[in-house]
């Protein structure tokens, strides 16, 4: 007699199926082997013009949310790029405000000199994400 399948084992492998499929072989986060996205640019966002360096405060920075970047200067000349995706649960972090970079779904922040946690749930620093200055121009790499 053949076994039928019953509710709980078709819920079972469809999870299972899905739970697999999440976690393939590049993990899940589009195979650059870091949680929280960013992935440097691709050849056609490479050498774009991400924001003026004037627009970009000392001891602060600015979040672009459309490019899920967030770029900081933590001293006058000293730009930082980090990914805008906080590594608690992915959400767009909010803002930059008294030395972090603040997520607003958690309330986790990441230092603006280097994407260090500061405070959780994140405990994952924001991965660096690739720029050059050029002139009063802050660009992809």
């Amino acid at each position: 007699m053949t076994p039928r399948a019953t509710r709980r084992t078709v819920l079972l492998a469809t999870g299972a199926a899905a739970l697999a499929a999440g976690c393939g072989p590049d993990g899940g986060n589009g195979g650059d082997g870091r949680d929280g996205g960013g992935g440097g640019a691709s050849s056609e966002t490479a050498g774009q013009e991400l924001i003026s360096t004037a627009d970009v405060p000392v001891g602060g920075g600015t979040v672009l949310a459309d490019e899920k970047i967030v770029v900081t200067q933590p001293q006058e000349g000293d730009f930082k790029a980090f990914s805008a995706v906080c590594t608690h649960q992915s959400c767009v972090v909010a803002d930059v405000a008294d030395g972090t970079v603040n997520c607003a779904c958690h309330g986790s922040r990441f230092r603006i000199t280097d994407g260090s946690v500061e405070r959780g749930p994140a405990t994952r620093p924001l991965p660096a994400e690739p720029i050059t200055v050029e002139g009063n121009s802050i660009r992809r790499v």
